[in-house]
């Protein structure tokens, strides 16, 4: 006889098994692809010197929203950063870009294989202000999308949720 009630148990359970496996796979892979979404929630790590140097000039931006290589890239040209001169001596420097690079994003941002220099041009800032309207950007007090504590209140601390937002009027 072809069909036997016992390899069809085995074969309905195999199936199942199959199934959920795949069915977990998919849901690990989603909730990486909507990491995005939580990106103002999670925990924020920090270094004194990283804290000291980069946010006496702008927010100490966290290293979770760029990958390693744009951190590498940025850290290289300090001498040329976004039009200032924002050296640093060799062992601050050594010791901020290994920070940075330990807890940078691990996912690429960037399909050209070129690091990004901007979070503002990664695809995690611009599907989150999709619909912040031109004149936004454009308020004397909000000035450019690189300017975070304009309207997230709480990026002094690397918390960036949607809850701690106030768009300046």
């Amino acid at each position: 006889m072809l069909f036997n009630v016992k390899n069809f148990t085995r074969m309905f359970a195999v199936v199942v098994l199959v199934i959920g496996v795949t069915m977990s796979v998919a849901h690990t892979s989603d909730a990486r692809a909507d990491d995005d979404e939580d990106e103002g929630q999670r925990p924020t790590v920090s270094n004194a010197k990283w804290k000291g140097e980069c946010g006496a000039c702008h927010v100490a931006y966290p290293p979770r929203m760029l990958p390693a290589e744009s951190w590498r890239a940025i850290m290289s040209g300090l001498d040329k950063h976004f039009g200032s001169n924002a050296g640093l001596d060799a062992a601050s420097a050594n010791e901020i870009t290994a920070f940075l690079e330990k807890n940078a994003d691990a996912r690429k941002h960037d399909a050209s294989g070129k690091p990004l220099l901007r979070i503002t041009e990664t695809r995690g800032f611009k599907s989150e202000h999709r619909e912040v309207a031109a004149r936004v950007w454009k308020n004397p007090k909000v000035k450019s999308p690189a300017n975070c504590t304009a309207c997230h209140t709480q990026a002094e601390s690397g918390d960036f949720n949607e809850d701690n937002v106030k768009i300046p009027k």
